[in-house]
């Protein structure tokens, strides 16, 4: 059952796809994002005609996103586990001054980092981060508090901090 009539598939897109992209690339690269994206894009707009209320379509495009993303680092996982090459750590481009914060993001546990990045590159509430990791909002904010911890106790980023006025 659908709830009122759900937009055109493309105002959605425009409305929150900048975010689900700062989120992707963030998650995954910049090499790695686009692809991921599209994927996501794509996914999500097989999906749209099927879907059976439209009262979350924001944090609906989010969880498609946030699926292609958790399937890209399976597949960078077993490519990885066949080749024995080193990691590509994610890197956000965003910022000029990265002082290693993002490599640091992309090295915490899948369900701190997702939660990390939907907070603050995705600016999602908590509630609705809860509902992305199936979790409660608790649980949520707790994610992001220990990754948060987590990333305090790194010492490439401590030593930066410490040389910031």
């Amino acid at each position: 059952m659908t709830v009122g009539p759900l937009p055109p598939f493309q105002h959605l897109l425009d409305e929150h796809g900048p975010a689900v992209w700062r989120f992707v690339r963030a998650s995954v690269g910049v090499v790695d994002g686009a692809d991921c994206y599209q994927e996501a894009v794509l996914a999500a707009l097989r999906a749209y005609p099927g879907l059976r209320h439209g009262d979350n379509l924001k944090g609906w495009l989010f969880t498609v996103a946030q699926h292609k993303v958790l399937d890209h680092h399976r597949r960078v996982t077993r490519r990885r586990e066949a080749t024995e090459a080193p990691p590509d750590q994610p890197v956000f481009d965003g910022e000029p001054a990265d002082d290693g914060l993002w490599a640091a993001v992309g090295r915490l546990p899948t369900k701190q980092r997702l939660a990390v990045l939907h907070r603050f590159v995705a600016d999602l509430p908590y509630v609705e981060i809860a509902g992305l990791l199936d979790c409660s909002e608790a649980a949520a904010r707790q994610n992001v508090r220990a990754a948060l911890a987590r990333l305090r106790d790194e010492p490439v980023l401590a030593m930066t901090m410490e040389d910031r006025p």
